[in-house]
């Protein structure tokens, strides 16, 4: 069994990615992913990939469990149940019919986030209908209602600003293929604004609605946590088409992920996409350029799964998110970023939204990032100035203070006595080593990780039970 992809989800589980594993069961969200707990008997179980909501999704079946044919016959039933009104098929000859009509024709439902056709319309009089000019028909994601479940499949939609600041940094960098993993914003400024330079994207979404408004060239029904294509041979071969190379040009992958979704689905996803392009390429060891969009705080985890990207100052903001954009209701700092395995330097920040090169950390950086002379690097991670401790030898945020109960830097309100929460192995409770390293769990790889939150709760609890 490949256990290479051990992730904590610092929910008191881990998710187990297996190549080999071609039984995994299927829910409306393709293959299920298979979870061990880190209880005494380490159960292991199938639950969805894409929804952490049990009312989202609320598939679950134990590794060794037996599923008799009529539980089978069911659940078949209720992924077919749940499936998209229409196919792909159907999707694409509806665009054609609805193209067709005569502009002051063409309406769309908002109760039922539907493309009506003229022989649909009566039947939805009564619902909230929207007439579609061709500049709202290009711009679909200001038509559909966002998904916002935050444990599922939520929508955050790029501001104008972040959109534009990607189409740009792209084109400049001679991209002119861009495959858009649930970046619809993106798509659609590429597809309206990009073609003049030459540029086209195909998108990829969980969301099937957009498959209404793109052709199958343009659009695929897809979950970027199993890397599963719900039309099969249809988007895979549409995808392969695309990341093709000929005549000069170039590709590109930009995905912006859930953030409450586990790191190494995902990562292991893009990989399988990168491998795509890699293969069409003959690139040898090269990735496909690629820039994941991600929180700060999960640079560690990210690096961890994909070492070749480098996180860029770029603060990415979003227009339905209340605290991820600019303006009263926001953050001053978006904490969102860009992560990526393009070179740095290459990638030039706008200096009118506050960023300067830093000629020897060779990237752009917030004019707040200052360069530390000690650590020879500009440290800031959300957007302000750092300072360095001595004692520490490392630079901090500029509300830590040295604590010499706990020798190292925090929050002037931090408990001290939580520092042996910060340290040892889930797995075993023992202080003197990390669950990724601990010998006493069989085939365990050494490339998992914990997150401190989730491994040092339980370690304190192996502790105390150890001195009584």
């Amino acid at each position: 069994m490949d256990t290479s992809g051990l992730e904590d989800s610092g929910l008191g589980y881990e998710v187990i990615l297996n190549d080999e594993d071609a039984s995994a069961p299927w829910c409306p969200h393709g293959p299920t992913l298979l979870f061990e707990k880190r209880e005494e008997g380490k159960q292991r179980f199938y639950a969805c990939s894409a929804c952490r909501d049990r009312k989202e999704c609320n598939f679950f079946q134990r590794a060794d469990e037996k599923v008799s044919e009529v539980r089978k016959m069911a659940r078949e039933a209720e992924n077919q149940r749940k499936k998209p009104p229409f196919s792909r098929e159907q999707y694409d000859d509806r665009l054609k019919r609805f193209l067709a009509l005569a502009p002051d024709r063409r309406k769309f439902c908002g109760d039922c986030q539907l493309l009506l056709l003229a022989e649909e319309t009566a039947a939805h009089a009564a619902h909230a209908l929207v007439l579609v000019a061709a500049p709202r028909l290009s711009r679909p994601s200001g038509l559909l209602r966002p998904l916002d479940n935050k444990k599922s499949h939520a929508q955050y939609l790029f501001t104008e600003r972040t959109s534009h600041f990607l189409l740009d940094a792209l084109a400049d960098l001679g991209y002119n293929k861009v495959l858009c993993v649930g970046t619809p914003r993106l798509h659609e400024v590429i597809k309206t604004e990009g073609k003049s330079r030459g540029m086209t994207s195909l998108l990829l979404d969980i969301d099937f609605r957009y498959g209404q408004f793109y052709g199958q060239k343009e659009f695929c029904h897809y979950n970027m946590f199993n890397h599963h294509f719900f039309d099969g041979q249809t988007s895979s071969e549409a995808v392969r088409g695309f990341l093709r190379e000929s005549s000069g040009e170039k590709a590109a992958m930009v995905a912006d992920p859930p953030f409450g979704g586990l790191v190494q689905p995902l990562a292991k996803s893009f990989s399988r996409l990168s491998q795509t392009w890699k293969e069409l390429q003959g690139s040898g060891d090269a990735e496909i350029p690629m820039i994941w969009i991600f929180p700060y705080f999960f640079e560690a985890r990210l690096l961890e799964c994909l070492p070749s990207l480098r996180m860029l100052d770029y603060q990415v903001d979003y227009d339905n998110h209340s605290l991820y954009k600019n303006g009263k209701t926001g953050r001053k700092q978006s904490p969102v970023r860009l992560f990526t395995n393009i070179t740095p330097s290459e990638i030039v920040l706008p200096a009118d939204e506050g960023y300067r090169f830093c000629a020897i950390c060779a990237r752009y950086v917030c004019s707040l990032n200052a360069h530390c002379s000690a650590c020879n690097v500009c440290p800031s991670k959300d957007g302000r100035q750092w300072k360095h401790c001595s004692q520490c030898e490392r630079c901090v945020k500029p509300s830590w203070r040295h604590c010499p109960s706990c020798s190292r830097c925090a929050l002037p309100d931090h408990p001290c006595d939580q520092k042996e929460v910060r340290q040892g192995c889930f797995h075993c409770g023992n202080l003197g080593h990390k669950h990724k390293s601990c010998t006493l769990k069989k085939g365990f790889s050494r490339g998992g990780s914990a997150s401190k939150r989730g491994s040092g709760v339980y370690v304190k609890q192996k502790a105390k039970k150890r001195k009584k």
